[in-house]
């Protein structure tokens, strides 16, 4: 049984070719939008890390508990959103068909976020302690709680944006207000507040970002008209977003219960370093939420006409497009590795290795995140399942590892690498499991591999190995890193894309 309407018959077969155009036009758009995003979110988060690692009153130790501290506020504050990062784009479809006014919709959502993410602020408050684990903390520290209801919110206002295809706004919001703020105020408050400087300059960036998505926001859905809450109403809602609320928590807490466990079991050092290899390999992961916000309005568009046959295809064209930038990315930052880390500091070249093995794991999950985005809308439950069982896999593999690596006498670094290994491994069962469940709801085959990818990576490993042994570390981070990427890229324009792929990079307008 599934949550999608049943496929239609006796299709327009042009009208169909026509909106497929258009879908392609749209999620072309959409990600060559927040693939400009992603360079940008490069730029900003080095100066971060370069700050956080180099500067004296901060260093590994005081990254690891400010990490330990993100993982309890971001969970939180994807939990409160409520699932409507991906459900808006369902309940604003058939808002449509109901005559309902969008932003009486998205009021609802934004309320029932706001009152869930203020409690749950109040409470870490009151009980700190889950954020900081090793108990060591300021109370200007403790004030980080009240980036939950900015944080939760912001999520909603951007999903709306891209229900009508701006997806502009998370690029000024995510990519460039939000990264560039954390990083000009943590430099700022060395001088001013050093060990709560990690922490307010959290709490400023996650505003900053609030305020440069509500403005949009505001813009586009304006005020609600005739709305007003109602009792019952909310809690049904609720109940209706809790599997897609639990599906998008589980699917983001599977990048981060390695920190968590890391943050219980291993030294605040080890964790410091672990998330600055983590910083670094989420970059290629935010390639996949370049699609994100358009995939889904698009998704919900066809699921309501019953064309199955467009879902698959836009499926295996946007699981192509993200695997094949995220195993380019992944090899021009894995190879140099070591000088990618020292970057940030010479105490976190040892995390290399998680870094390799984290890279790694944002090109296993791919086929997972694309069918992921069909799968919540035609079989929720069952998805959510599959979730549950990957990130308990992950908890189970990352504390096996951990502990071998404890018990064989290996140092931090060692079991650092063996939670990124546990990630891995994780993510490549859920690509297979759900990639297979889409593709039996669908009977299309949504396979997103092409072995141009591996004609492509081979060159570009040559060239990487030629680079990190003849050249400089500084001439690796400057020349080789581009010179792996664009040679990978070339290969990968002459011999996998075809006219379909190369929309990517034209300018189109979209209906």
């Amino acid at each position: 049984m599934t949550d999608g309407p049943a496929p239609a018959g006796g299709r327009d077969e042009a009208g169909d070719d026509a909106r497929l155009n258009e879908d392609f036009a749209a999620l072309a758009k959409g990600g060559r939008t927040n693939f400009l995003g992603f360079f940008l979110r490069l730029a900003a988060r080095i100066p971060f890390l370069f700050i956080a690692g180099r500067a004296a009153s901060y260093g590994p130790a005081a990254l690891g508990r400010f990490a330990s501290a993100l993982v309890v506020i971001e969970l939180t504050a994807l939990v409160c959103s409520m699932g409507e990062k991906r459900g808006l784009a369902q309940r604003l479809s058939h808002a449509e068909d109901n005559g309902e006014h969008p932003a009486n919709v998205v009021a609802d959502g934004a309320l029932l976020a706001l009152g869930a993410s203020c409690a749950m602020a109040l409470l870490f408050w009151l009980v700190p302690e889950p954020m900081f684990p090793g108990g060591h903390y300021t109370q200007i520290d403790r004030l980080i709680v009240i980036s939950i209801p900015p944080l939760a919110l912001t999520e909603i206002w951007l999903a709306a944006l891209a229900c009508r295809l701006q997806v502009s706004p998370t690029v000024w919001s995510r990519a460039i207000v939000e990264p560039w703020t954390i990083s000009i105020m943590a430099g700022a408050m060395i001088f001013v507040a050093p060990e709560s400087g990690l922490s307010i300059a959290y709490i400023a960036s996650i505003f900053a970002a609030a305020l440069t998505a509500f403005i949009p926001f505001a813009r586009a859905y304006g005020l609600p008209r005739g709305w007003r809450p109602h009792r019952r109403k909310l809690p049904r809602l609720a109940m209706r977003l809790l599997p897609i609320a639990l599906a998008d928590t589980i699917e983001w807490g599977t990048r981060r219960v390695d920190v968590f466990l890391l943050g219980f079991m291993a030294p605040s050092s080890a964790v410091g370093v672990y998330y600055a290899a983590q910083q670094v390999a989420s970059l290629p992961q935010k390639l996949k939420t370049s699609f994100e916000p358009v995939l889904g309005p698009v998704i919900t568009r066809n699921l309501k006409d019953g064309n199955y046959a467009a879902i698959a295809k836009q499926v295996r064209q946007v699981g192509f497009w993200i695997l094949a930038a995220q195993a380019g990315i992944g090899l021009a930052l894995a190879i140099p590795g070591e000088g990618v880390m020292g970057l940030v500091g010479r105490q976190f070249v040892g995390g290399t290795g998680a870094l390799a093995f984290l890279l790694l794991a944002e090109v296993v999950a791919s086929p997972a995140v694309v069918s992921e985005a069909a799968l919540i809308y035609l079989d929720r439950y069952r998805n959510l399942m599959i979730s549950v069982v990957t990130i308990g896999l992950q908890a189970v593999l990352t504390f096996a590892g951990i502990w071998a690596m404890q018990y064989l006498g290996k140092n931090a670094l060692f079991q650092a690498a063996a939670a990124a290994i546990a990630l891995m491994l994780a993510l490549a069962f859920a690509s297979v499991i759900k990639a297979r469940l889409l593709a039996r709801y669908l009977g299309e085959t949504v396979n997103t591999f092409r072995m141009a990818l591996v004609w492509a990576a081979a060159p570009a490993v040559v060239l990487g190995y030629c680079v990190t042994h003849f050249l400089p570390e500084w001439a690796e981070l400057a020349f080789g890193i581009p010179a792996i990427l664009g040679l990978y890229l070339f290969i990968i324009w002459r011999r996998a894309f075809g006219p379909e792929d190369r929309q990517l990079f034209r300018k189109t307008k979209t209906a």
